[in-house]
């Protein structure tokens, strides 16, 4: 049976957002009845068999089916999230400084004196030197921070992350609290795959000899004395 104007322009409306009840309002049914039409017409064989065909020619010019979406899944089960951010450890101002005097960079030491000669403030203390990276490892014997360091958080610059990091990077977003990279949920997809795979069957039926169904046992209830008996039959 041919689907009718309004049915053909429920099949279009469903297929943008996958919403039954805004398919049928914004097919021109009364809202008041939009839910009870989309269920009725979602089972419709007619109707059915419309939203399958448009789903496999849709796949099909954009090359996507099962397997596709699967790999793609498997791509961001697989993925290292270090490659997109780490927390590193690295040496404190006082780790390397001489003496374990604070350590400054060249360049923050010249600015240092600059500001001093500018504002006629005392010129900073270099007694530590110069040379300070914060990348470099921590000091085990730094009395300043024992020899822990600082942690820190590295982004990485996302221009040149690896193409395994690309599957789960979500993109970037600055908020109060400062940069959050964004990332795919890894353990979604994983559930995602194990549900394409039936690996962990929701239901279970259990059936009696031949496939026969179970009948049910009424539990009886037992005097001290007959569980005794029971026992004692048993040792």
């Amino acid at each position: 049976m041919a689907l009718t104007q309004k049915q053909r322009r429920f099949v279009d409306e469903y297929l943008i957002d996958l919403n039954a009840t805004q398919a049928a309002i914004r097919a021109g049914y009364s809202e008041k009845t939009a839910r009870q039409i989309a269920q009725q017409n979602l089972s419709k064989l007619d109707i059915a068999e419309a939203i399958q065909a448009r789903r496999e020619a849709v796949s099909k010019r954009a090359e996507i089916d099962a397997a596709f979406v699967l790999q793609k899944w498997a791509e961001q089960v697989n993925a290292d999230p270090s490659d997109l951010i780490q927390y590193r450890r690295g040496c404190c101002r006082y780790c390397w400084g001489e003496s374990h005097l604070y350590q400054w960079t060249d360049g923050e030491l010249i600015k240092a004196r600059d500001d001093a000669e500018v504002n006629g403030k005392r010129l900073p203390d270099e007694s530590g030197g110069t040379g300070y990276d914060k990348k470099r490892e921590p000091n085990p014997d730094c009395p300043a921070c024992g020899g822990e360091g600082i942690g820190r958080v590295y982004a990485a610059d996302t221009r040149t992350i690896p193409e395994s990091a690309k599957a789960i990077f979500a993109g970037v977003r600055q908020g109060k609290d400062g940069l959050e990279i964004k990332m795919h949920d890894q353990q979604a997809a994983l559930a995602n795959i194990a549900k394409h795979l039936g690996m962990f069957p929701s239901k279970v039926e259990v059936t009696g000899k031949d496939g026969s169904p179970l009948i049910p046992v009424k539990a009886v209830e037992m005097t001290d004395e007959q569980l005794a008996a029971i026992a004692a039959g048993r040792s």
